[in-house]
């Protein structure tokens, strides 16, 4: 049987996650879940790898839940259901905490479940004809294994609306919304993923992780001593550390600094 999802990692460290089931219109499964969780945790602990990005072949980015996987759930038991919608929470934190750059890049209609992945990456760039939809209430399900991601990038007033309502939105109003970070037209999508992609391997890899992390640990923070102090001494650790170090010496000394060497062979 053919992979539902590929993975490839190119000379610079670009690793490109694809969904590869164009005929289902990338609707995901247990089977892609799985090999998504497994392929997420491959780049999250490969040195190699500087940024990863989401990708679809064919026309639609994913229609969302397979509906042979939807008629299996139907006939599960409650367990048996929890311990599904377990998978795909984990395979979604699993992208949400990937200690790298994300990137989704997304051309057609994402619903569903698709739209959570979208949420979870850093960056999403979007064609100006794909369309979105949290498509859940129209089946009498709710978007839960989601709905952390997609609050946190859409808000929660805005989610209240479209949680409800089922209303398919467009990629301008997505970008709006800030489920998307760039809407493109179709021509440009391409190559507005590319320069995202060489503006992040100018970067420490170091450094943005831990940048990263900072977002996710500090956003929901009081700003008090405690926090003060944890960021200061963030800073200084990275200040001393060999990619802190490295970097600062290359600004001062004029020179590339060594992530950057082999950058544009």
């Amino acid at each position: 049987m053919d992979s539902v999802v590929n993975y490839n990692i190119d000379s610079k460290g670009v690793c490109r996650i694809r969904l590869d089931r164009p005929e289902k219109h990338n609707a995901f499964d247990d089977d892609m879940i799985a090999t998504l969780t497994q392929y997420f945790n491959t780049a999250a602990k490969d040195a190699a790898v500087r940024v990863v990005v989401l990708e679809a072949e064919g026309k639609t980015f994913s229609a969302g839940a397979d509906l042979g996987w939807m008629k299996r759930m139907a006939s599960y038991s409650e367990a048996e259901n929890q311990q599904d919608a377990m998978a795909l929470a984990t395979m979604l934190h699993t992208l949400y905490t990937l200690p790298k750059p994300t990137i989704a890049k997304v051309q057609g209609a994402a619903f569903g479940g698709a739209v959570g992945l979208i949420a979870c990456c850093d960056i999403a760039v979007g064609s100006k004809l794909s369309k979105f939809c949290l498509s859940e209430v129209k089946l009498g399900l709710i978007p839960a294994t989601i709905s952390p991601y997609v609050i946190e990038a859409m808000g929660a007033r805005v989610c209240r609306r479209y949680f409800q309502t089922a209303e398919v939105f467009s990629s301008r109003r997505a970008r709006r919304l800030g489920l998307l970070s760039e809407s493109v037209s179709e021509d440009a999508l391409n190559s507005t993923v590319d320069d995202m992609v060489n503006n992040i391997l100018n970067n420490g890899p170091q450094a943005m992780a831990q940048a990263k992390l900072l977002v996710q640990d500090f956003s929901q923070r009081e700003i008090n001593h405690s926090l003060l102090h944890e960021s200061s001494a963030r800073i200084a650790k990275v200040r001393v550390s060999e990619e802190g170090q490295e970097g600062l010496h290359a600004f001062f000394e004029k020179r590339p600094a060594a992530w950057r060497e082999t950058e544009n062979d």
